[in-house]
């Protein structure tokens, strides 16, 4: 069997998978996140699954990864661009600081969002120049509208921040992988905080794309087996300017509490409900908006309101922020670098286990480098990871965005999802864990 057939028949069974995993990874998750303090010490890791392990490709390594990159450098998420380009560029220097006999080369394009075609047209560019992997988008609207482009081209994409659970099933080939967890996590986290605040009715403001609807769902899934309900939900579109009328709908249900599932919107949309006379303290933010608003809000005014975000806390990690700073000095956001960092350092760990820089080939080593596949040992560098794969042993690496553990969906089966507060000056910090 080829290595690509061993890719793709590794996801024949995703289907009956997807349920098994999404629920274990779930009740592991809500392990963590019902009491605000983390798991018992004893909770196991997810297995691996031993059966997908093969042998280390053997044979001296004089490989070129050609990466190229669709990150938001403008559009609705471009505050996220930053720190995930940095994070991309920081995992590449790193890759290349070691002697392995692999070099990472990085090509930087623009994702847009999904009132643009520059996706599209970034991606048209990136395979013209025989990418290996492709990282973004950010957006999971923007991934839909190119991963048909991107896999039929026997290319990886490989989103740092994409959370649809859309792309849990998706026929990619094996070739669709992501650190950031599906919204199924983040939605059970947002809905039970919400009602462990004391709320008992809930409206939602929400983007009508693949992610803002998905994880309204869930969040309203988890809000309202928690006791729970949702009085009022109002949609937008990507590209709307005027928010006048959901303002109004959601407000007139009077609900205890808001969720805004947006991406910059939020920008307009805050100061617009605040101003109607709804209190900034009872908003909730997610990863799509939760961004510093010191320079875009009046201070105080979402003082005490909270945001929930996948990832462990970047900013504890000092040497890595640090790093992060070397590369982009004006970071002031952190969100989905140690994401984007690990997605290079995965796909370079998997190519040298391969030895091979065919995307089908890569694909076929991701699960196991991370630890899904046969029994390896802990790792967290890359240059830790190449000594044992050197060697022919079987790693499994852990990255600043914590332990990833793919499953044969290309999903993490591992996640922390945190929860911050805003203060008096619009920036938020983190409050806990989900």
């Amino acid at each position: 069997m080829s290595v690509f057939a061993k890719a793709t028949a590794s996801r024949s069974a995703r289907a009956a998978w997807t349920g098994v995993a999404l629920a274990g990874a779930s009740a592991l998750l809500l392990t963590a996140c019902s009491s605000g303090t983390p798991a018992p010490a004893d909770t196991e890791e997810p297995a691996a699954d031993t059966d997908c392990a093969q042998p280390i490709a053997e044979g001296e390594r004089n490989l070129t990864l050609n990466l190229g990159t669709i990150l938001p450098q403008s559009g609705s998420l471009a505050f996220l661009g930053p720190p995930e380009e940095a994070g991309v560029q920081l995992g590449a220097d790193d890759v290349n600081a070691v002697d392995s006999g692999l070099t990472a080369d990085v090509t930087f394009r623009d994702s847009g969002d999904t009132t643009t075609d520059i996706a599209t047209v970034s991606v048209t560019d990136l395979l013209s120049q025989d990418v290996s992997a492709i990282i973004g988008a950010a957006s999971s609207g923007v991934s839909k509208t190119v991963i048909d482009q991107i896999v039929s081209a026997g290319v990886i994409q490989f989103s740092p921040a994409n959370t649809s659970a859309d792309f849990t099933d998706y026929d990619d080939n094996g070739l669709y992988w992501r650190t950031s967890p599906s919204d199924v996590l983040q939605g059970e986290v947002l809905g039970n905080r919400i009602a462990a605040d004391g709320n008992s009715t809930l409206g939602l403001i929400v983007l009508n794309d693949a992610y803002g609807t998905g994880l309204a769902d869930y969040t309203k899934t988890a809000f309202e087996a928690a006791g729970g309900e949702v009085v009022a939900e109002a949609l937008f579109n990507e590209g709307d300017s005027s928010f006048d009328s959901q303002i109004a709908d959601v407000t007139a249900a009077n609900p205890d509490a808001i969720a805004l599932i947006t991406f910059d919107q939020a920008k307009i949309i805050v100061p617009a409900l605040v101003g109607s006379g709804y209190p900034g303290e009872n908003l909730y933010f997610v990863d799509g908006n939760l961004s510093d608003y010191s320079a875009d809000f009046a201070p105080g005014l979402i003082t005490g309101a909270q945001g929930t975000l996948p990832g462990i806390d970047t900013e504890k990690l000092g040497d890595f922020t640090d790093k992060l700073l070397a590369v982009d000095p004006a970071l002031t956001d952190y969100s989905y670098a140690a994401e984007s960092y690990d997605a290079v350092v995965l796909l370079s760990l998997a190519a040298y286990a391969a030895n091979s820089t065919e995307g089908a080939d890569i694909a076929a080593y991701l699960q196991q480098v991370s630890g899904g596949c046969g029994e390896g040992e802990k790792v967290t560098t890359y240059e830790d990871g190449i000594a044992l794969l050197a060697e022919g042993q079987q790693i499994d690496y852990d990255g600043p965005s914590g332990p990833i553990t793919f499953d044969e969906n290309g999903d993490p089966t591992e996640a922390t999802i945190g929860i911050y507060e805003y203060g008096d000056d619009n920036t938020y910090s983190r409050t806990g864990d989900g």
